[in-house]
């Protein structure tokens, strides 16, 4: 009787004495009616680079437990369910490179979240998130950072140890300042935070002299800070819809804006409804190198 008792027990372990998924285990009905019967591992995409499991729209409003079970995946996407809570047991899954939780009903994130060290990629996107835990910051590989369409107002100052953060997307938020811990990622490439509620840019955005794209429309911006005109690598600054009146005599020094922009997908610089002191609209209008010349030869004179 022992021996066939250990024997069984060896059959429903791996070599390192986990507990398999197999068909004989017992689920949840919600897990049962997403697997109707299958083997969980049998819906994992093995693609050239990675180990894919995808529960999109499916109507969730819980995460299934067998997902705790599947070691191996490194793209995980539950995007547009009706997940309220992400269990802290996703600190298991720690081969994740991309997690997608977009489109949920998420208020918070689990600390756990910091055991996900191969994470480059979070989409949290249109969620209901109200703060994000410190232990984030722990991600040091995180690379692509998405925020957008949610409650938040401020971020962790741990935030800044975010060293190889390229992408980071804050727009749709309650935002009154650029949180000061972004001015410590000087990795980034890619900044949005349009469609908050930010009355100014600080002088600290100079500090990210690698930023290509800057999207700061739909706030109430007042002024155009001349720091900003030292961000030389700006290839697309988009500040629509504010409430600037003058631009600094500086800005012919991004030269790597080519146009005035007016396509929202365009590169050059946008800033289109903005109630621009004269003769600043007209020089918009005759287009970028007409509105350089004139800033130029103001500054000089």
């Amino acid at each position: 009787m022992g021996a066939k008792q250990s024997r069984a027990d060896s059959k429903a372990k791996n070599p390192k004495g986990m507990l398999l998924l197999g068909r004989r285990q017992k689920f949840s009905p919600w897990d049962d009616a997403l697997l109707s019967g299958r083997d969980p591992r049998s819906l994992l995409k093995r693609g050239m680079r990675h180990i894919s499991f995808s529960l999109v729209t499916k109507g969730m409003t819980d995460v299934p437990d067998f997902l705790w079970g599947l070691l191996e995946v490194q793209k995980l996407n539950l995007s547009h369910n009706e997940l309220r809570i992400l269990p802290p047991e996703v600190g298991q899954l720690t081969r994740i490179v991309v997690l997608n939780l977009c489109g949920n009903r998420l208020k918070s994130l689990p600390g756990e979240l910091s055991l996900l060290k191969n994470m480059k990629v979070l989409f949290v996107n249109m969620n209901c998130l109200t703060e994000l835990p410190a232990e984030l910051s722990s991600c040091r590989n995180l690379e692509v950072l998405s925020l957008s369409h949610n409650c938040l107002s401020q971020l962790p100052a741990s935030f800044a140890d975010l060293s190889r953060l390229r992408k980071l997307n804050l727009s749709n938020n309650y935002f009154a300042h650029i949180p000061i811990c972004v001015f410590s990622l000087k990795e980034l490439d890619f900044l949005h935070v349009g469609s908050n509620r930010l009355e100014n840019i600080a002088e600290s955005i100079q500090c990210l002299a690698n930023l290509q794209i800057f999207i700061a429309e739909s706030n109430n911006i007042h002024s155009f800070p001349r720091s900003l005109c030292l961000v030389t690598s700006l290839e697309l600054l988009n500040l629509n819809n504010n409430d600037i009146q003058t631009l600094p005599d500086e800005l012919y020094l991004l030269c790597r804006l080519t146009r005035i922009a007016w396509n929202p997908m365009d590169k050059g610089l946008h800033i289109s409804h903005n109630p621009l002191s004269k003769p600043l609209p007209e020089l918009v209008e005759g287009g970028l190198e007409m509105l350089f010349s004139y800033l130029k030869d103001k500054k000089h004179n």
